[in-house]
């Protein structure tokens, strides 16, 4: 290839390049310099010997200038008379960073003749894109679209991804139940360790044993020991009475337990914390062997056993009892009264101060979590101080004779009754206490925790998650949570109203 062709760029031949090639002047009687190489394809030369061979005129090649020439415009204008220049040269816009290349000198149109290109544009406007090349737009119009469409996928995977966020939060436990995802609700077998003691009354089943062996703290979850019986199809008889099994069992091994006669407790009693004469009374006398009658008789007269108050309620101490066989109801309830009195002296409380201590620890056991019972305690000597209203679910219940149903919220009969424990009714402490009260109960009411709160609601049941608030606006906030809750778990027993 020839040092002139070499300098060529190569590009595809078009209409305009061939219209140029069509309209040069006749050539000149130079003696070309013959090149027999072939042309390179898509050069010059190839375009001029393709246009000859359609008729048209080849213009005789030129041979380049021994010294490459640079002219403005106005030169290249000059130079185009009907002379043929010794040394034509083209003007071009980018003439001043690439030699100039001589080329045939064109004479002025005839007045009838067709517009020829204008040469002297420069590069650019001689191999301009025309209308049937193919443009670089529609690539980016790919690339548009490839992003459009990364968006959106983007959009459709972080749709998927936030409403898969929206069900874990909502339904995530109860997935993971149904698909038995999670910790187990069992505990592993070889972990019990300990004491704990259970009490089955008279006529339990399956479901109340559940929650007893949970409540003493022997089962991992409530109702793992009841499921375990329906998997397997168990129906047990359950005897009454106080047995001793093992903390963290699990719920077959509790079973055994207490299918065991060797772990029934004789002559054995408990009261369970938060519980109330009524309700523990008929199982004294169960397991003991008396009748029920006699326990009813030696509650009545508090003087008896040194207590000054209209009721024993609240100083029959919730523990584990154990009797000789000939142990009378009297001295039953006097060995409770002398524990209650033991707990007040451990926790410092005067004699005098006794009946006001047990009765705000009895509200305390009843309202929070053993951790939450300071706060609680703060919340009912903050509104003793204003002489604001206590307004005490339990306190509205326990008069209403509800105490026992289970249930967080009070009947609108509860809260309008005008008996003498209906906080909601009357400013200031119940007439009596509401229940028996743990040490740690009483020592919250001894030590309240500091800190403004007035109010507090119990906005999770099944954790006991209590939210305690300054504000009558932050406390309704609170009851909203309650009641949302409530709403997610309708079959939950304490949502009802007592």
């Amino acid at each position: 290839m020839s040092e002139r062709d070499n300098a060529t760029p190569r590009h595809d031949a078009d209409s305009r390049l061939g219209e140029l090639f069509e309209n040069l002047p006749e050539p000149t009687t130079q003696v070309p310099t013959v090149d027999n190489s072939a042309p390179a394809p898509g050069s010059r030369r190839a375009a001029r010997e393709a246009a000859s061979g359609d008729g048209a005129v080849t213009p005789a090649p030129v041979a380049p200038s021994p010294v490459p020439v640079r002219a403005s415009a106005d030169e290249a204008v000059a130079a185009s008379g009907d002379s043929p220049s010794p040394t034509p040269v083209r003007a071009s816009a980018d003439a001043a960073d690439t030699p100039t290349r001589a080329v045939p000198v064109v004479s002025p149109p005839s007045p009838a003749a067709a517009p020829e290109p204008v040469i002297g544009g420069g590069l650019d406007d001689l191999f301009a894109p025309h209308d049937d090349h193919v443009d670089a737009k529609p690539k980016k119009k790919r690339r548009k679209g490839c992003l459009i469409a990364l968006i959106i996928v983007l959009a459709i995977v972080g749709g998927l991804a936030g409403a898969g966020v929206w069900v874990a939060n909502t339904y995530g436990d109860r997935i993971s139940e149904a698909m038995g995802w999670g910790p187990s609700k069992d505990w592993e077998p070889g972990q019990a360790t300990g004491e704990a003691f259970v009490t089955i009354k008279e006529g339990d089943t399956g479901g109340p044993v559940s929650v007893a062996l949970y409540e003493a703290g022997i089962t991992k979850t409530e109702d793992v020991f009841y499921d375990y019986l329906v998997d397997e199809g168990i129906n047990p008889t359950f005897y009454p009475g106080v047995y001793s099994l093992q903390e963290k069992m699990t719920a077959k091994a509790a079973l055994a337990a207490l299918e065991d006669e060797t772990n029934k407790l004789e002559n054995t009693v408990e009261v369970r914390e938060g519980g109330t004469v009524e309700s523990s009374l008929p199982g004294m006398a169960e397991t003991l062997g008396l009748p029920l009658a006699d326990f009813e008789a030696a509650v009545k007269d508090p003087s008896q056993y040194g207590v000054d108050a209209q009721r024993l309620e609240g100083w029959l101490y919730p523990a584990i009892y154990t009797f000789d066989p000939e142990v009378t109801a009297t001295q039953v309830i006097q060995r409770m009264v002398d524990r209650t009195r033991e707990a007040l002296d451990e926790a410092g409380v005067p004699p005098e101060d006794a009946q006001r201590v047990l009765t705000i620890a009895s509200i305390i056991q009843r309202e929070g979590l053993t951790a939450d019972f300071p706060k609680v305690s703060r919340v009912i000597q903050n509104r003793l101080d204003i002489d604001m209203k206590l307004q005490m679910d339990s306190t509205a219940q326990y008069g209403y004779g509800t105490l026992h149903k289970g249930v967080v919220s009070s009947s609108a009969e509860a809260l309008e009754d005008p008996n003498e424990w209906n906080t909601y009714y009357h400013t200031g402490l119940p007439a009596t206490p509401i229940a028996s009260s743990s040490f740690a109960a009483i020592d919250a009411a001894m030590h309240p925790a500091d800190g403004p709160w007035l109010y507090f609601v119990t906005v999770n049941l099944a954790t006991g998650e209590t939210q305690f608030s300054e504000t009558y606006e932050e406390h309704l906030a609170g009851v909203e949570k309650w009641r949302a809750w409530c709403r997610d778990n309708p079959d939950n027993d304490g949502c009802g109203a007592g």
